[in-house]
Formats: structure tokens, sequence, C-alpha cells
């Protein structure tokens, strides 16, 4: 039989049990599917995370209070035995190193927002006038904390407590109560939505010595650092750990880690999470690709007769086997391209559910589960196919 004549086999025998054909195509999907799904979830998380960090700002050096002794960040880092508290002295001293360009010290609380008898809770991000900055921040309206008044009795708000507390007021000048404390509004920021764990439309930023007027404390939550360049993030790191252990009588009790490294581990550990993931939901592939040797196995115990005519008018062994092989070729190529189909739905499925998680299955998956179901059907297609070649046309024909 040449090429056409195979094909037109295989396709005539696929057809002719259309349920045996359903079920294998079925099982290629789900497995096909399944790796198309999850490596988009993982990836998905993988980028998400990254963009988060990403969108703290660039060329970051991140002061935490407390040492770590472990070589390099990981997420357990963010809890640290605090030896030394951070102050806004030692924010200070940092932007006299050569390689940073500004700083931005942080002290976080929560407490109650309130203005014309509406009442909500808020987070309190205590800064200066570089965090904006630092941060690539934009405002809606007003201005910014002020550079040359750190103790002013000001705020900046976001478009969300904006809505909720002021309606369709402007807040710009008005008086806004935080806990026993009166500030005036005098900024706006731009709608930016949830980054890192904290909304950025949800908080009210003040002057970070009034924050910690407010919390009753003298410490730092973390101290954000930019280098003037990409190139001198390791420099500003290696000047910003200097100053602060002459600051703090010689002792290194502060961990300092800088965004890229925090973007290499996560990216690290969640692609590695993505191949696991995609490993696991590649079993199904392989337990698709035993049911399609089952099914074939049966398959030529039924048609042992057509077979044995087959060779009777000539059939070579070799093109018996090229026939069911190409039908197992067919069944999969089927069920991998429906897989393919309902993966890309199902990944949009989550992208319309999770619409900040970008869901999309990398191209490495998508090839290699295609790969994998193309392969699992031809290897496991291989033993039924070589017991219908090596059929003999007389005992074949004596059964039909």
């Amino acid at each position: 039989m040449n090429l056409p004549d195979t094909l037109r086999f295989a396709t005539r025998a696929a057809a002719g049990a259309p349920l045996r054909t359903f079920l294998m195509v079925l099982a290629m999907s789900i497995g096909v599917a399944a790796v198309v799904v999850l490596t988009a979830l993982g990836d998905g998380a993988r980028r998400y995370v990254v963009d988060e960090f990403s969108a703290l700002g660039s060329n970051l050096v991140i002061v935490l209070p407390g040492r770590s002794e472990t070589g390099g960040f990981n997420p357990a880092n963010a809890i640290t035995a605090t030896v030394r508290d951070l102050t806004v002295e030692d924010a200070r001293a940092l932007t006299r190193a050569p390689a940073v360009l500004r700083t931005a010290p942080i002290t976080i609380g929560t407490s109650e927002a309130v203005f014309g008898g509406r009442l909500r809770d808020v987070t309190i991000v205590g800064t200066t006038a570089d965090y904006l900055r630092l941060r690539r921040m934009e405002l809606a309206q007003g201005r910014f904390l002020p550079d040359d008044e750190p103790h002013a009795a000001v705020a900046v708000i976001g478009a969300t407590i904006r809505d909720e507390l002021f309606g369709a007021e402007s807040a710009l000048g008005k008086t806004l109560r935080i806990d026993d404390r009166r500030v005036r509004v005098i900024g706006v920021l731009a709608r930016s939505g949830q980054g890192l764990g904290m909304n950025a439309d949800e908080v009210v930023i003040l002057p970070v010595v009034v924050a910690q007027a407010m919390f009753n404390t003298n410490t730092l939550f973390r101290i954000l650092v930019e280098a003037k360049d990409r190139s001198l993030i390791e420099r500003a790191k290696m000047q910003t750990t200097e100053i602060l252990k002459a600051r703090h009588d010689g002792e290194e009790d502060v961990t300092v880690i800088t965004q890229d490294a925090v973007l290499a581990t996560f990216d690290r550990i969640l692609g590695a999470l993505t191949y696991g993931v995609a490993a696991i939901a590649a079993i199904s592939l392989v337990v698709a690709g035993i049911l399609v040797m089952n099914v074939m196995l049966v398959a030529v115990t039924q048609r042992t007769g057509e077979i044995g005519l087959l060779k009777a008018l000539g059939a070579e062994g070799r093109a018996i086997r090229n026939a069911f092989l190409a039908e197992a070729a067919l069944l999969s190529a089927a069920g991998a391209l429906a897989g393919y189909l309902l993966g890309q739905a199902g990944a949009f499925a989550l992208r319309a559910a999770i619409p900040a998680l970008p869901a999309h299955a990398p191209d490495w998956a998508v090839l290699a589960a295609l790969g994998t179901a193309l392969a699992a059907g031809l290897l496991f297609g291989v033993m039924p196919a070589r017991r219908a070649a090596r059929l003999d046309p007389v005992l074949a024909l004596a059964k039909r």
C-alpha cells in the first residue's frame, strides 16, 4: 500500500468504530489539556510574581531589619530576628553613598480613617517624598508629600479611599481624621490596584515621622534604596551594607537584598514548579498511550479476518504494520489537537476568572504536550501493529 492507501485505510478503520475512536481521542485530549492548563497556571503565577516585584521600581536594593544567616535571598527572609532597629537617620545616611540615587524609609501600620461620618479601615504607609519617584507611582490629583516639611500633617490617599470616604466631593484640602490625629489631604494616587499583598488604592500615605508618632515607634519596616544605574546595583548594595555596619557599631545586623536577587529566586522556584506540574500532567499522556495500545490490540483481534484478506491479496507485513501505526498516529494527532484547543479554552477561563493572572501556556509546554501525545500514540501502537503484521494469512482467514 502506498501512503494515500495507508491513510485511507487508517481513516476508514477509525470511522468504522466511533466509540473506540472517541475514547482514544478523549484520553489523549485530556492529557494534553491537563499539560496546557497546569503549565499556564504555573507560568502565569511565575510571571505575576515577577511583574509584581518589577512594579516596585527599577534598580532597587531593599534593606530589612535583622540579619539573615542564609546565603542569598529566600522568602523566609521577610521575617528576620531584629538585632537593631532601622531608623530614618539610617535612611538619610544611605543617600551619601556614591552609587545611591535616592532612598525611601517605610513604616507600615493600620488604623481607621474618618471623614463626614464615613469610617474605613486603612493601611498607613509612612515614607518620604522620594517614595513616589522610587516606586514609579503616579498622582491623579494634587501633589505628593513635601520634601521640606517632614512633620507636616498631610496625607496622600489611594483612589478607593477617595471614592469611599469622599464620594463625589473633591478630597483635596479636606481634613481626614486618622486615629486621634487630623491630616489634610493634598494628593490622590492614580488607580493601580493590588501589588505584593498591599493594594495601593487603599492606602493613606503620611510623612514617615508623622506615621511613627501615630504608632508610637521610631523604627522602620524597610528601607528602599535606588541605585543610580542598573550596573551599580551591586555596588549600591555593598555601600549600603558598609554604611549601616559603620552606623551600627560594626555589627552587620541588617539584611540587604537586591531586586534582581528576589526576582531570580522567585523565577527559579516558580519555574521549577511549572516544570513539576507539567511532568505530573504528562503522566496522563502515558496512561492515554497505554489505552491506545489496549484498544489497538482489541482492534487487531476483531479485524483478524480483514488482515488475513489483505495478506492474501498480497499486502506485505510492513504495509499492515504501517497501516495500524498510521491509525494510532491519526487518533493521537486528533486527540492532541482537541486537547490543545481544550487547554487553551481552560487557560482563557483562568484569565477571565483571575484577570491579574497572565495564564498563558509557554510554547515549550504546548510543543512538549503535542510531541508527547504523538510519541505515546506511536510508541504504544507498535506492539499491536507488529502483532497484526505477523498474523498468518491462512489462520487469519480461518478465523474470519
